[in-house]
């Protein structure tokens, strides 16, 4: 029998697509969101029968029983507990309210009336393991009587140059257990790789430069679109946004294995949102900073034309559907995977849906590790 999931702040999807690329034989037959451009995208891919349009804080357990689902995958909101947000308030935050009501109401009463799923993957942003709300949900899930495990990875740690360190629970119910980790000689505690599959992923760029893993990350120009031929390119950054701000972005090349993680506010934010691209890799992106800021210094008006040569420009967003698995690199020769964008999607909602997402490549292989 195939199984049936749901899936919760469901997106563009992705964790719909993690379920398709996994080994497991499976479907997603309902699916949740409030987000009205979300659920346009996510019905143009996979169907506007499955994705509904609602508020979650209102779901009960009548409803969701209905469905009879083995498997929940869910990605609540990461507002609340991400640490680039000063006033993040956790489990006080309105937002957080859907998915603990969700947790602590209607999973508690589908296990009452034994139409629980079998197996849930909660995804969200690294900093949430230190919050009240995984305390409360840990409680709850083994209260329940399920075996939980958790999870910090990385799209780095499967050769994708993206880093994008998110924070995983997986759970089963009944008889089935994880192993635990031991850290630093003590039992317990987080997982920094699946279980049995490479090692942890370990930043030593501070000593090195570099970082260590067993794994070969993939250079960035893999991921790309092919050149544009017009100038200025179709996503060149603003001159004013370089002159203003050009010196605190994230700059990488094509030759690069990393790319910092990219946002939902990419293009509108500079600092911590995402990185941009230098197309030309002859130029020292440093040096010409530094005659750029010189000549500002000077009172040249014309200074940001320096930077020109760098070539500089956001990904596209066809670039980061490639860097979070949604499609194959630009160098694969698979050509059945495709994305749709309803044609009045706009660039800026495209970024901010994308920055919402999931790293399709980790829950895939997170999925196929949960029904080992």
């Amino acid at each position: 029998m195939p199984v049936k999931a749901l899936e919760f702040y469901s997106g563009i999807g992705g964790l719909h697509r993690a379920l398709a690329q996994s080994s497991v034989r499976g479907t997603v037959v309902r699916a949740f969101d409030w987000d009205q451009a979300a659920c346009r995208v996510y019905a143009a891919n996979y169907g506007c029968d499955v994705v509904h349009k609602v508020d979650i804080s209102e779901l009960e357990a009548q409803e969701l029983a209905s469905l009879d689902a083995d498997l929940w995958l869910l990605s609540p909101s990461c507002q609340p507990y991400t640490v680039l947000n000063p006033l993040a308030k956790g489990a006080e935050d309105p937002r957080a309210k859907s998915f603990i009501r969700l947790m602590e109401e209607v999973l508690p009463r589908l296990v009452e009336m034994q139409k629980h799923p079998q197996r849930l993957l909660v995804e969200n942003v690294a900093g949430f393991e230190t919050s009240s709300t995984r305390e409360r949900l840990l409680v709850t899930l083994r209260g329940l009587g399920y075996s939980t495990a958790e999870l910090l990875i990385t799209p780095l740690q499967f050769g994708i140059p993206n880093s994008r360190l998110r924070y995983y629970l997986l759970a089963k119910y009944g008889p089935y257990t994880f192993p635990t980790p031991t850290v630093d000689g003590q039992v317990g505690g987080i997982w920094r790789h699946i279980p049995g599959r490479g090692s942890d992923w370990i930043d030593k760029r501070i000593q090195s430069g570099e970082e260590v893993s067993d794994v070969q990350v993939t250079p960035v120009r893999a991921y790309l679109d092919e050149e544009a031929l017009v100038e200025p390119h179709p996503h060149a950054i603003p001159e004013k946004v370089l002159e203003k701000w050009g010196r605190l972005f994230d700059i990488v090349l094509p030759s690069s294995r990393r790319t910092c993680c990219f946002t939902r506010g990419y293009t509108k934010l500079v600092e911590r949102a995402g990185s941009v691209l230098q197309m030309n890799e002859q130029l020292d992106t440093t040096s010409t900073f530094d005659a750029f800021l010189d000549a500002q210094r000077r009172g040249d008006e014309n200074a940001v034309r320096l930077l020109h040569p760098l070539r500089l420009r956001y990904f596209s967003p066809t670039e980061l559907l490639r860097l979070f698995a949604f499609l194959p690199p630009a160098s694969d020769d698979r050509q059945e995977c495709t994305f749709i964008w309803p044609e009045d999607i706009s660039t800026k909602t495209k970024y901010k849906l994308i920055g919402n997402s999931v790293n399709v490549r980790v829950v895939t292989e997170l999925i196929n590790y949960l029904f080992e």
